[in-house]
């Protein structure tokens, strides 16, 4: 079972360390495209801020801050955005994935394919992060003898 850590010190450490860390995900996830990192990094980055609060502060703390129900509706939002911006493509005339094709506001181009590959990391990302943490927390029941 994971339950809060008796030490106030680590306690006190995650809840200063929890947002800086999200911050640094989006950072990674917005940056992806022209440096290293991208949606599955900052995806993966996300998760370990949620999984860091339910190893600290207990699995409860975790699930009243984020449902099972609403970490699978992440994930397949993530799947669906990452979809459809793929699928985009295609019913504007272009191949499967092709965002140039995409006409965003009068973007064309270059930029297109940049607003493009910048909504595929944030599906990428949210996808990751849910599936993740969704894993940790179904791991975590599993600890305590539930099916």
């Amino acid at each position: 079972m994971i339950r809060e850590h008796d030490s106030v010190i680590v306690t006190t450490l995650v809840r200063m360390l929890v947002p800086p860390i999200q911050l640094f995900a989006l950072y990674v996830v917005a940056h992806g495209h022209g440096s290293p990192g991208g949606g599955f990094q900052g995806g993966v980055i996300l998760a370990a801020a949620y999984i860091l609060i339910g190893l600290a502060l207990g699995r409860e703390e975790l699930e009243r801050r984020l449902r099972e129900g609403r970490l699978l509706i992440l994930s397949a939002v993530g799947v669906l955005i990452f979809a459809l911006t793929g699928v985009l493509g295609l019913v504007l005339g272009g191949n499967l994935l092709d965002y140039g094709v995409l006409s965003i506001v009068g973007v064309r181009g270059s930029a297109a394919r940049a607003v493009g590959i910048f909504v595929i990391e944030i599906g990428v990302a949210l996808g990751v992060a849910g599936a993740l943490t969704l894993i940790f927390c179904r791991l975590a029941k599993t600890g305590e003898g539930a099916p």
